[in-house]
């Protein structure tokens, strides 16, 4: 995970190579489990002929494009050190409106990092995000929406939603849209 989430390169021949068999395997589409990865959605996309979400964050654009141009949106992570812009694919003018926080330093992100890693009740993980999210909100009190860029997230997606009175989108919206499309 540390790799993933640190940017390491020789990922993506594996990545790539990952996502060949599973459409060999028939695979009609190709997810990834880390938001991460969206370092390596162009190469994985450009590999195989079914589509390639790999992460949350490929949803960015299009949710700024429905909030007010005075709204922001906060990106929840698991490590905010590395959710830099090179991720975020948008322009100057529209990094202006994210807002990103991360659970780095809470039991969630230490047990993560144990090797092996530690389990983390959902309990714990809800109780990381929200509280990053507390912090991020009182110094952004124009946040419009949340986007959960750690696939451990949509598990307590309901928890942030009731907390934050706000719309909250994951990974498994990308998912359920793209899986969609597929005749």
């Amino acid at each position: 995970m540390e790799n993933t989430v640190r940017g390491d390169p020789t990922l993506e021949p594996a990545a790539i190579a990952a996502a060949r068999r599973l459409v060999e395997r028939g695979a009609v589409a190709i997810s990834s489990s880390c938001g991460f990865f969206i370092r390596h959605q162009p190469a994985v996309a450009a590999a195989v002929k079914v589509p390639v979400a790999l992460s949350s964050l490929i949803l960015l654009p299009a949710l700024l494009r429905q909030l007010p141009l005075a709204a922001k949106i906060v990106i929840l992570t698991y490590d905010s050190t590395y959710c830099n812009d090179d991720l975020l694919g948008v322009s100057p003018t529209e990094r202006a409106r994210i807002a990103i926080a991360g659970v780095e330093g809470g039991e969630f992100w230490h047990n993560a990092l144990k090797r092996p890693p530690r389990p983390t009740e959902l309990d714990i993980v809800e109780k990381d995000a929200t509280a990053s999210l507390a912090r991020i909100r009182s110094a952004h009190p124009d946040i419009a929406a949340i986007l959960l860029e750690c696939a451990r997230f949509p598990l307590v997606a309901p928890a942030i939603r009731r907390a934050a009175k706000l719309p909250v989108y994951d990974i498994t919206h990308l998912c359920r849209m793209m899986l969609a499309s597929i005749a």
